[in-house]
């Protein structure tokens, strides 16, 4: 590999480092507090959260942006192989990016399919991934001069060398203990994040009295909708358009619980939660991309269905809806909702037709707003898209009911 050559890998890599980091960092982000909002979140279309909350966005509990930092880094330490190690091994460093590179391709050529026809949404940062792999492909592959059927065979003894090379070694034993410890602690601390979130919703957080104090003036400069999307009267009314497959949907299911059941002890029936389905599911939500929650409207539809035997079996669907989010496809929900509610596949079959009407009627009023992500709270005509901190979503309703309280 020429000098020129060389400095141009070292410079793509780089800035592939940066962006594979940087989409580290807001994954991470993202797990902490599901309603963060990047500078790469331009609107639902153009959108790196779009593809990092879904599906495609990890494995195992590991973001697949920090595979891209280990691919990368792996391309630096062979640039370095081919500057600083033996003559002899020089000559198999281009086979080495050519195999290397063509896995960076593949991966990288999936992920892009599936952000952009799948999932319907392109992430910026993916992006310059993407250009930085495929360029880096197309700049070191045609160097290649040892035949890769010869590649194992030299991969084994390059091995040897390199056991033989104190710097070599401990910079490839270093980068490979790194890149196990950072895979491990993020999954580990992906795990940790949840079971605290599920562990504060018990209680309402605190906060100062400049910080409410302030949240109030913001509250009450508001504007406000002329309708509360909904027929249900209440002191305070809270419509939520949801999507059962939607990550930060169920984290604020989960933060916001214990906050409607403190009103409902201390102010009964003053506080009332209505959920509209807005699924982000082009099979019956026309404004949504295509494909991005493939199981959102049978989730939808399998709570209609248990809503009408009885709200504690509404519940239990809909905690195995936001307990299996990353699983689920319509056979799953219709077997789960069969063992909850003893409803036949016959019976949910025969009613489908009617409840996919109901639905559209949701997805309509959402698509009038517009929903342009979820969730969004209608707190007595306030629009909040992704939600508010649960301390200041307490006060909020606070806040409301203060003011009915004043109004009568």
């Amino acid at each position: 590999m020429n000098r020129s050559l060389r400095g141009w890998v070292t410079l793509l890599a780089l800035i592939g480092v940066v962006a594979a980091v940087s989409s580290t960092y807001i994954h991470l982000q993202l797990v902490a507090n599901p309603t963060y909002s990047s500078f790469c979140d331009v609107n639902q279309t153009v959108s790196c959260t779009q593809l990092y909350q879904s599906r495609y966005g990890s494995v195992l509990g590991i973001p697949v942006a920090l595979g891209g930092v280990f691919w990368f880094g792996v391309v630096l330490l062979l640039v370095f192989a081919d500057l600083r190690g033996p003559v002899g091994s020089r000559e198999n460093i281009a086979s080495y990016f050519l195999v290397w590179t063509t896995v960076g391709l593949s991966v990288a050529m999936y992920m892009a399919y599936a952000s952009i026809f799948v999932l319907g949404a392109f992430c910026i940062l993916c992006g310059v991934v993407y250009i930085a792999v495929g360029a880096i492909f197309l700049m070191t592959g045609s160097e290649t001069a040892t035949p890769l059927r010869r590649f194992q065979s030299a991969l084994a003894g390059d091995l040897k060398v390199l056991a033989h090379r104190p710097v070599g070694l401990a910079l490839t034993l270093l980068f490979t203990a790194a890149s196990l410890v950072s895979a491990v602690s993020f999954s580990e601390m992906n795990w940790s994040v949840q079971t605290e979130n599920l562990a504060s919703a018990s209680e309402s957080q605190s906060s100062t009295a400049d910080e409410e104090s302030e949240f109030e003036r913001f509250w009450n400069n508001q504007p406000r909708l002329d309708s509360l999307m909904t027929d249900v009267e209440a002191p305070v009314v809270v419509v939520k358009f949801n999507d059962y497959q939607c990550p930060a949907c169920a984290q604020t299911h989960m933060v916001y619980g214990p906050i409607f059941t403190k009103y409902e002890t201390s102010h009964p029936g003053s506080v009332r939660l209505v959920t509209r389905d807005f699924p982000l599911d082009s099979s019956c939500n026309g404004e949504s991309p295509n494909g991005l929650h493939e199981a959102a409207c049978d989730a939808a539809i399998a709570v209609r269905y248990a809503r009408a035997v009885g709200d504690t079996e509404a519940r239990r669907m809909e905690e195995w809806l936001y307990g299996n989010q990353d699983k689920m496809d319509r056979n799953m929900i219709g077997a789960a909702l069969t063992e909850i509610t003893g409803i036949s596949a016959t019976e949910i079959d025969f009613r489908r037709g009617d409840l996919i009407d109901e639905l559209q009627l949701d997805i309509a009023a959402g698509a009038s707003l517009p929903v342009e992500a979820t969730p969004t709270f209608i707190i007595n005509g306030v629009v909040i898209k992704g939600g508010l901190a649960p301390q200041f979503f307490d006060r909020a309703i606070g806040l409301e009911l203060d003011q009915a309280t004043i109004r009568r």
